[in-house]
This record gives C-alpha cells, structure tokens and sequence, in this order.
C-alpha cells in the first residue's frame, strides 16, 4: 500500500513562546503555493508546542497549537524548530529526546532565528556547522562550543540546517520545495511569492558594501569596524586600528564622527558593550567572564560603563533582559549625555 504523498513530506513545525510569526510562516509559505500551483497535496504542516494552545508571537499575536508530544510517534519529513529570545529556557529533555528520536527516524531537522540554539541542547549539532539570528550569534559561540558558528543566512551540514530567520526563511523554505518538487513548481513558487532571486548557502547576514536603503558607509569607517568586531576579547588600540587601515588617528576620528556621530573610542566601547548585553541576558556565563569576553579588564569598569550605556546593572539586565524586546519599559540605548553624541541604532553605520 502506498503512502499519501502528503504524509512523505510532512513538517512539524515546533514553535516556542515569543517565536517570531513572520519568520515562521515565510519558510511555511512555499509549501503551500507549491502545492496550489501544482494541483497536489505534496507538503502538509502542524504547528505544536510544548504545552499546546495559544502560543504568543513576538508582535504580541497568539497562535493556536498542538501539543508535540501527540506526534511523539510519526516520522515527519521536516521537523524545523522556531524560537526567538531566551531558547535554552525551552530546550527541555523531552523536547531534545523527541529531536533526537526524530533524527534516527531520518527526519531532516531544522532551526529557525535561535532554534539552532535548542538543536546544540540536544545535542544535534556537535561538530557541525550552523547560524542563528546575528543578534545571538555571540550567545551560540558561548553556549555551542563543540559547534562552528556561521553568520551566513542558512547553513545545511548533513541532514540538519539552520536559517537566521527574517526573509531568509523564504529562501530556505524555496529550497526544500525545489529539492522534492523540481525546478518548474520552485521557479513558479518564487515568482508567485515575488521572491525573485533565491539566496542561497554562503550569504552572510550583514552584507557590508551598501545599507539596505542604499546608504554607503566609509570604507575607511567599514575596515576600523571590523578590525573592532574581530577583536572585541583582545582589543586593539585606535592607534593601531588608524595603522592597520592607513589613515592617520586624526583623520579615523573625523571619519567616525561624520559616518558614525561617535568617537572611534566610543564606537569599539559600546559595541563591546552590546556583545556584553548578549551574554548577559542569554547565557548563563559569569559577569567576570563576560567583562573579559568583552574586553573589560577590570569588572567594576564592565558593570560602571554598562549601566551607563543600558540603564541598569548586568544583575538586574539578566532578570529584566530576558523579557522580550518588544515588552521592555525602557530604551535599550541611552543618549550618551557627556559627549552629546547620539548612541540610538540609527546613528550606527
């Protein structure tokens, strides 16, 4: 007896609170036009959770879910896990048991914005490559040691991929309908979509040569910063960044204050800063060790300059941190009011 074509490709869909919606049913979508265009039930979904029923959303939506545990039995063809902030808190033993069964039985297993984080949990990642959503990334390298960190949009290593999220999730979903249904119904899915260009593996999330609204940062500016973003542990001095990049430190500075509204000086701090603030609120690492990972020698200096960038202590941003952004009651930047400078996201490059 032959089994239902939409039973072959089968994808559970497990969503934790908080996941991202959007970024959930982008990768979701193709499967449905794919089997509209083509007249077939190839592709069927299910979304569950842990505890089943409504699950709030990131915009504050709530989504209506199955329990998991009632396809504890199946063999899926997809299982993709999709979860925002704070993942480990959902990384249960039956959650990554069910992954693991779920392997073994050759279902392909997938993570979507952090779910990569709860795939490492259980233990599905080891020695692997993968990528999470970049605001995360320094969290995953901390919390995934045994496990290659990419900030490409999607990686696949045998079996299992991981999607940072976004539009990408898009790209990724195009992908699986193209592996089971061919070059004709994919091309016609991504047109139906208007996706017109399918990004594939090896793009990275942050493309550094124009910003998304045409904005084109200093290439000056662009090389002091990733000499910065390459060593947040192990700091360089603006001297040496100035050296490295073939200006003078006069000239790095008026560089940084016309792209940047900020010193190079308060441009590394604050993006050491805001690596901090990821570990704090998505780790369980000790302050020390945060304060070092960060490039503060000192912890009394880490937790000074951090209070003063976010409004409060790490002890207190660790409690308060984990509430979703979208919920906070405070801003996450501060005007820095000694320098007059402009520290919002929009002053960045």
């Amino acid at each position: 007896m032959s089994i239902p074509i939409s039973i072959q490709h089968e994808i559970l869909a497990i969503v934790t609170p908080h996941f991202n919606v959007s970024a959930t049913t982008s990768f979701i979508d193709p499967f449905r036009v794919a089997n509209y265009l083509s007249g077939t039930n190839r592709f069927s979904w299910k979304l569950v959770s842990e505890h089943g029923g409504g699950v709030e959303t990131s915009s504050g939506m709530l989504i209506e879910t199955a329990q998991w545990r009632d396809d504890y039995e199946r063999k899926p063809w997809l299982v993709l896990v999709s979860s925002s902030w704070t993942p480990e808190r959902y990384a249960s033993r039956a959650l990554c048991t069910a992954l693991q069964r779920w392997q073994r039985s050759g279902a392909i297993i997938g993570g979507l914005d952090t779910g990569g984080i709860i795939l490492a949990k259980a233990g599905l990642l080891k020695n692997k490559t993968a990528t999470v959503h970049y605001e995360h990334i320094d969290a995953f390298i901390e919390i995934a040691p045994d496990t290659t960190v990419s900030e490409n949009m999607f990686v696949q290593d045998e079996g299992i991929f991981t999607c940072c999220g976004g539009t990408a999730s898009t790209d990724a979903g195009l992908r699986f309908v193209h592996s089971v249904a061919g070059d004709s119904v994919a091309n016609a899915t991504a047109r139906y979509l208007f996706h017109h260009e399918v990004r594939g593996e090896g793009l990275s999330q942050n493309p550094k040569v124009v910003e998304p609204m045409g904005y084109v940062t200093s290439g000056v500016v662009r090389a002091a910063i990733d000499l910065m973003e390459a060593h947040l542990e192990t700091t360089l001095s603006i001297p040496k960044i100035a050296e490295r990049v073939e200006v003078s430190q006069r000239q790095l500075s008026r560089l940084f204050h016309q792209y940047v509204r900020k010193s190079p000086v308060a441009y590394y701090r604050d993006i050491r800063l805001d690596r901090a603030r990821g570990l704090v609120t998505q780790t369980e690492l000790k302050f020390s060790e945060i304060a070092t990972a960060s490039g503060f020698n000192s912890q009394v200096h880490f937790s000074r300059a951090y209070h003063q960038r976010f409004g409060l202590s790490p002890s207190a941003d660790r409690i308060d941190g984990r509430v979703p952004f979208e919920f906070r009651a405070w801003p996450m930047y501060k005007p820095d009011l000694r320098s007059g400078a402009d520290a919002s996201p929009s002053a960045s490059p």
